[in-house]
């Protein structure tokens, strides 16, 4: 296992092994910190020598779950399985569908505007989430590691050609992933692949890929993403490291004007937000005195918070606020994974 290193003017080093960051810290050279589940060290002294290699993430896209390897020639330092993120795109459409039906009820409610969106040069709201939601974990990764490049699996969608306004009828899919490319081109440098290409390689390898898409083990996308990494930069032909980091994003419920449903007496009461009172904020990473590390989920009419455990299983709905430390703010989910079966 390799740990991230951050030198003390913040520059990102390259990592190193678990037994060396521990003789840095118990001498007092470095200091521990955690990133989203991932444990590093800052060092407490000035380097000279800020040497780094070639550093890749291999992104294997995908509708359901996605892969992410972070690799050198030498070694394979982390393998992230993330889920898809695509449900803004339901959740932009049921709001229009609400704001319509106020407009005929005695309720708050805003004019009608004049829709003047048809020939602007966007990205539909559930495209621009589902591909924000990967450059997001790239940009997680290089804080962690020194990037370089950015390998990606590229996917493609048949659009109609016979249609009267090219921009509408173009794929969502072909939008997303161009203005991906292009922030990627920005931060790092961009190599790409064909799907065809990434089997090819995993054949000569001898890799197999899992059919079981959904599951949480190395052989069902990151192995993709190995692959990717693996033609960057090279090195040996069979992963060293198979352990798994699942990640997700977290469903933060917006502040809505009122519920859908009416509760008794045909009154809406109020919904959704982040904020909890007293300073703190829904997903707050938290270490309870007597469940450990939870995050915060909710608190009601009592001052009584709910706290849920990282698997996102409910604890309790009653936890007082003397009972928890507050830690940090979580970014998304995250579990370790399945290593693949040797």
């Amino acid at each position: 296992m390799f740990v991230p290193v951050t030198s003390q003017t913040g520059q990102k080093l390259m990592p190193t092994h678990a037994n060396k960051a521990g003789v840095l810290i118990k001498k007092g050279l470095a200091t521990p910190y955690w990133s989203n589940g991932i444990f590093c060290i800052r060092l407490n002294y000035a380097t000279e020598d800020a040497y780094t290699q070639d550093i890749v993430v291999g992104v294997d896209p995908g509708s359901k779950k996605e892969g992410f390897t972070v690799k050198s020639e030498a070694h394979t330092y982390l393998n992230v399985q993330a889920d898809a993120h695509g449900t803004v795109g339901k959740k932009v459409a049921k709001r229009s569908e609400l704001r319509r039906s106020r407009r005929s009820r005695k309720c708050p409610n805003r004019k009608q505007k004049k829709h003047n969106l048809s020939n602007r040069d966007r990205i539909p709201a559930g495209t621009r989430a589902r591909w924000d939601w990967k450059l997001r974990v790239l940009d997680w990764l290089s804080k962690l590691y020194p990037l370089t490049h950015v390998c990606v699996e590229d996917i493609k969608a048949p659009t109609i050609q016979r249609a009267k306004k090219w921009n509408q009828s173009f794929s969502p899919l072909e939008v997303g992933k161009q203005w991906f490319y292009s922030e990627i081109q920005k931060r790092w440098e961009l190599y790409t692949l064909q799907g065809w290409e990434t089997k090819e390689i995993r054949d000569r390898l001898g890799l197999k890929k899992s059919s079981k898409k959904l599951s949480e083990t190395f052989d069902a996308h990151c192995v993709d993403s190995w692959c990717l990494a693996h033609h960057s930069v090279g090195g040996l032909d069979i992963p060293d490291n198979t352990t798994l980091l699942c990640i997700s994003p977290i469903p933060i419920k917006r502040r809505e004007l009122h519920r859908q449903q009416e509760a008794k007496g045909g009154k809406r009461t109020r919904v959704g937000g982040t904020l909890l009172g007293k300073g703190l904020v829904k997903n707050t990473l938290i270490r309870h005195v007597k469940y450990g590390l939870a995050r915060l989920a909710g608190v009601n009419a009592k001052g009584l918070f709910s706290i849920y455990s990282m698997e996102n299983k409910r604890l309790t709905t009653g936890a007082k606020r003397s009972d928890f430390r507050v830690l940090t703010r979580l970014n998304f989910y995250y579990k370790s994974g399945v290593s693949s079966p040797e």
